[in-house]
């Protein structure tokens, strides 16, 4: 990749930037941190002075979530200024212990949290899932991610979701302990070389099924499968898009009430970043006895809930209320009884901003596969 290897204001372009301010006053986090990215893109490109924010922590409080590159009136991307200080940060060694040994766990066990390979699919040892890899050619291949794959909580989500695809009679395969983490969160941590060694592994997989569409948990995994991923010729989707399809096919439908007012919060790098705002709408509105309030803030002007950029393995600057929590608040004013979201580092965030705001009596964070099920009329419980 030849341009990491120009100056980072060529490379990203940043002359012509007019510092007209937009992309610090749209930053989400900018509310809380002494992030401003406006005064990055300046000390880099006038003052040339790169080291001098290696001592930084706000590097570090960016999500990532895209919100100056959508403000930015020249069109640029300031976040991949943000993205490139880290590169130099990592390069240097001047990292957290925190981001170390999240990228060391992803270099040895293909996996931020460091958690064994040949547990990977231990989530799915009970549920009759097809290895992807003793598939022919053309299949559906899903993509757990690691979360899904490790995470307790967000396990619930993966089984839910093959609840889903076999209630519509879908076939399909998991790469089971061969997958290896998207790297996504890497390469927003700054280790370039890292996230293309995970990619050449899965892309290695993929050459073995060619799979005609990716589905994906995550929208992070979406995002780099889709955008990142060099000479993947797989139809990527979002699981939201791929079950709103079977809706527009027929093959799903739910029919069992389920009396609940709710709200939807979008994650960044689903609808910010690929645009899919309505397939989870309307999925969840389609389900018999929801009521669907919209947040003041949302769809482009979501607020962000902090999980991504590698955000869930460093804490940054760690100034002010988290916005996972102003969300959470927000969602109680509006007198819904849950947030409904479409993405495993929001359902985190957001889980443990209704425990650290101690209100898990008043409110639920519910994925939306989970709400799925309980339209098909099944359990949470998924069985095999």
């Amino acid at each position: 990749m030849e341009e990491l290897q120009q100056p980072l204001p060529e490379r990203l372009d940043l002359f012509t930037c007019i510092q007209c301010g937009k992309c610090t006053g749209g930053c989400p986090v900018s509310i809380k941190s002494p992030l401003n990215i406006r005064r990055v893109i300046r000390e880099t490109v006038v003052r040339e002075d790169l080291h001098g924010f290696f001592s930084r922590l706000e590097i570090w409080d960016c999500t990532t979530c895209s919100t100056c590159a959508i403000r930015c009136p020249r069109g640029l991307k300031p976040v991949d200024a943000i993205i490139g200080l880290r590169e130099m940060m990592v390069e240097e060694g001047r990292i957290e212990k925190t981001i170390i040994d999240a990228l060391d766990g992803a270099y040895k066990y293909g996996n931020p949290w460091g958690r064994a390979k040949n547990k990977r699919a231990e989530w799915a040892q009970d549920l009759d899932i097809q290895n992807a890899l003793e598939m022919d050619p053309g299949q559906i291949l899903y993509f757990v991610c690691c979360a899904a794959s490790y995470d307790p909580r967000v396990q619930v989500v993966a089984k839910t979701l093959v609840t889903v695809l076999k209630a519509a009679g879908v076939s399909f395969g998991i790469l089971g302990n061969k997958e290896v983490c998207c790297g996504s969160e890497i390469r927003r941590m700054g280790e370039v070389g890292l996230f293309e060694m995970l990619m050449e592994e899965n892309m290695k997989n993929f050459g073995k099924i060619e799979p005609a569409t990716i589905v994906t948990t995550s929208p992070h995994c979406m995002n780099a499968l889709k955008n990142e991923y060099e000479g993947l010729g797989s139809e990527v989707l979002h699981y939201s898009q791929f079950v709103r399809r079977l809706m527009d096919e027929g093959k799903l439908a739910f029919e069992t009430e389920v009396p609940m007012k709710v709200t939807y919060h979008d994650p960044c790098y689903l609808g910010k970043q690929n645009g899919v705002f309505d397939e989870p709408r309307e999925i969840l509105t389609s389900i018999p006895g929801i009521e669907f309030i919209e947040f003041g803030r949302c769809r482009e002007n979501s607020l962000c809930c902090e999980g991504g950029g590698g955000r869930m393995w460093m804490e940054g600057t760690n100034q002010g209320k988290r916005l996972s929590e102003v969300r959470v608040e927000d969602a109680l004013e509006m007198g819904v009884e849950a947030i409904i979201t479409a993405c495993p580092f929001c359902l985190l965030t957001l889980e443990d901003a209704v425990k650290t705001t101690g209100n898990e009596e008043k409110i639920k964070i519910i994925d939306l596969m989970e709400l799925a099920v309980m339209g098909l009329g099944k359990t949470l419980e998924t069985e095999g």
